[in-house]
């Protein structure tokens, strides 16, 4: 038998108010096309006044726990992915503990602002591996319209708010194939010489203020187009595996053309990659969940598919990672809630 790390469900939530490229324009001196042209983007959601990073999150795991055929009570370990927490303290995680009622989870936030997820995803899978926990909560939240500078153009028009998560559950599996199943790897990576190509200029060490964002556009891209390839190199080779074994390219919804370049990385077709920039924006940590549960709920992605995931943001720190989605009673059921009946969880 083989100790595995499961994705067996997964849930997301966009605040309800959508604000379009055409309204942008009339705040700033931009317009729809420069927009779409630069990065792929229609339009993003942003959250209502007194909606927190908590209560998005909040709604995307209960619809991930739900998904997968667990309650609240299931949950041993919440890792959340934010930039935009409620607080400086205590962590944004404990909220939702609360909120949902996880009494038996121990919870905490992870910084890695838009490879948050990535992240969150390595360290529970590290937990579940490790035997000290069996059920892991994974989300990437945000409401980054409020670190947002509405007079920027170059940055305004990017982001929006969102939230996605995934439900994990540590496994026994035997048979030659236990090892092809779960998170396949991870793979995290950080370069804090280039810290200033994308920044926040507040904190409370420094300032004293939440502060805005503040980017370096031509710096990011040329990062990001370079370390992500080589992170996916990374993976692959780590697996055994080249491209072709991908069935879908999740990547981080930050610009089009960098979507764009990476699947020509992998030689694949954008039929292959999936890609909700249009409508969302950049939700940072909440890119990759988010684009991930449209795609499992709107059918594409099914079980027993590998899955690459991939993120680049400030720090810089970037990711990736590779996930056989499902579990092997999936591939039968076609259902999440057979897989939970079925897969016995370590105890």
């Amino acid at each position: 038998m083989m100790r595995r790390t499961l994705l067996i469900g997964s849930g997301s939530y966009l605040p309800e108010r959508i604000v379009t490229n055409e309204e942008l324009a009339a705040r700033v001196n931009t317009s729809d096309d420069w927009i779409r042209q630069r990065t792929g983007i229609g339009q993003r959601h942003i959250a209502a006044d007194g909606e927190l990073t908590s209560d998005l999150a909040t709604k995307a795991a209960d619809r991930a726990l739900q998904h997968a055929g667990l309650t609240a009570e299931d949950v041993d370990v919440i890792v959340m992915a934010t930039t935009t927490p409620d607080a400086t303290f205590p962590a944004t995680a404990t909220k939702v503990q609360a909120n949902i009622g996880a009494t038996h989870a121990f919870a905490f936030d992870v910084q890695a602002v838009c490879a948050g997820f990535v992240y969150a995803l390595a360290v529970a899978d590290n937990f579940l591996k490790l035997g000290q926990a069996r059920t892991a909560l994974v989300i990437g939240a945000e409401t980054f319209s409020r670190i947002l500078d509405w007079e920027d153009r170059s940055t305004c028009v990017l982001f929006g708010d969102g939230a996605g998560a995934v439900v994990l559950r540590a496994a026994d599996l035997g048979g030659p194939d236990a090892q092809s199943w779960g998170v396949l790897s991870t793979h995290l990576h950080t370069d804090g010489t280039a810290r200033d190509a994308l920044y926040v200029d507040g904190g409370p060490s420094s300032t004293g203020t939440v502060g805005h964002v503040r980017m370096n556009g031509k710096e990011v891209y040329r990062h990001a187009v370079s370390k992500l390839a080589a992170v996916i190199d990374e993976t692959l080779a780590a697996n055994g595996l080249t491209a072709s074994a991908v069935d879908w390219l999740v990547p981080h919804q930050a610009n089009r053309r960098i979507i764009e370049s990476m699947a020509n990385r992998l030689e694949m077709p954008m039929s292959k990659v999936i890609c909700s920039i249009e409508r969302h924006a950049n939700t940072s940590a909440a890119s990759v969940p988010l684009a991930f549960d449209e795609a499992v709920r709107d059918g594409r992605i099914k079980p027993g598919d590998v899955v690459l995931v991939e993120a680049i943001g400030g720090g810089l720190a970037w990711g990736a990672g590779l996930i056989r989605y499902g579990a092997p009673v999936m591939i039968k059921s076609g259902t999440v809630e057979t897989a939970r009946e079925e897969v016995v969880p370590i105890t």
